[in-house]
């Protein structure tokens, strides 16, 4: 079955992380039919040197891997390539597992068994996202940090806070609208998409790593914005 990307997927390389080969073999054909340019491995260690050789746009990774734990895969590869699309593919439904998952660096989860038709559903929303120009914006100052949009840096007394990217862009949200109260669903409408699929629980974790970065970089006297958490609503950014 051939499937409409809005983003031409022709562009976009995916790294298949899946040792069940009947799996492996679905997604593998899948993407291709779909346009997509998959790469499938069967192991970590396979991937991790794969994705050492050649740039990927997305990688689609099993948690149980016959040589190690697919977080740690996910852990090594949010660290070198902060701009990798990351989805777990994974049969531990438990919050905690789903959770650790996110908190490894995924963007999204989707548990197994799962129809492909979902699958290119939550890639288009993803790579939709990241091929919407963003209009030019003067740098926004919140209290000492200095988030610019335009060159996706955010800098505190000019030394760069390394943000993952849905934890920039939820930050730009709150940013752009600074001092007032933003509910969960145009947060999960403006960072992830319109049609999101997953479980809100994937902004809590976001911004629980947001938090966690923004605290780790202050020092000293360094004034940060307050994310104040709004009981059944949602977030408000205070400066």
């Amino acid at each position: 079955m051939r499937t409409h990307a809005t983003a031409d997927p022709s562009r976009h390389r995916v790294l298949v992380v899946e040792d069940d080969d009947t799996i492996g073999r679905h997604l593998e054909s899948g993407l291709r039919g779909n346009g997509y340019a998959p790469t499938w491995n069967r192991t970590g260690s396979a991937a991790l040197a794969e994705a050492a050789r050649t740039p990927y746009d997305v990688l689609l990774l099993d948690l149980g891997l016959p040589d190690m734990d697919g977080l740690d895969v996910a852990r090594t590869l949010r660290a070198r390539h902060p701009d990798l699309l990351i989805i777990i593919l994974t049969a531990r439904t438990d919050d905690i597992d789903v959770i650790a998952g996110l908190d490894a660096g995924a963007d999204d989860y989707l548990v197994k068994p799962f129809s492909l038709t979902v699958l290119l559903a939550r890639l288009r929303a993803h790579l939709r996202r990241r091929v919407v120009a963003t209009p030019p914006q003067e740098p926004a100052r919140l209290a000492d940090l200095v988030l610019d949009v335009v060159a996706r840096r955010c800098t505190l007394h000019d030394e760069d806070v390394q943000l993952r990217p849905k934890e920039f862009d939820l930050l730009a949200v709150l940013a752009r609208h600074a001092g007032e109260a933003v509910a969960r669903e145009t947060l999960m409408a403006e960072v992830w998409d319109e049609n999101w699929f997953g479980s809100t629980k994937t902004l809590d974790v976001t911004m629980a790593g947001l938090r966690r970065r923004l605290a780790e970089a202050a020092s000293g006297s360094a004034r940060l914005p307050r994310i104040t958490t709004l009981r059944g609503h949602g977030y408000r950014l205070e400066l």
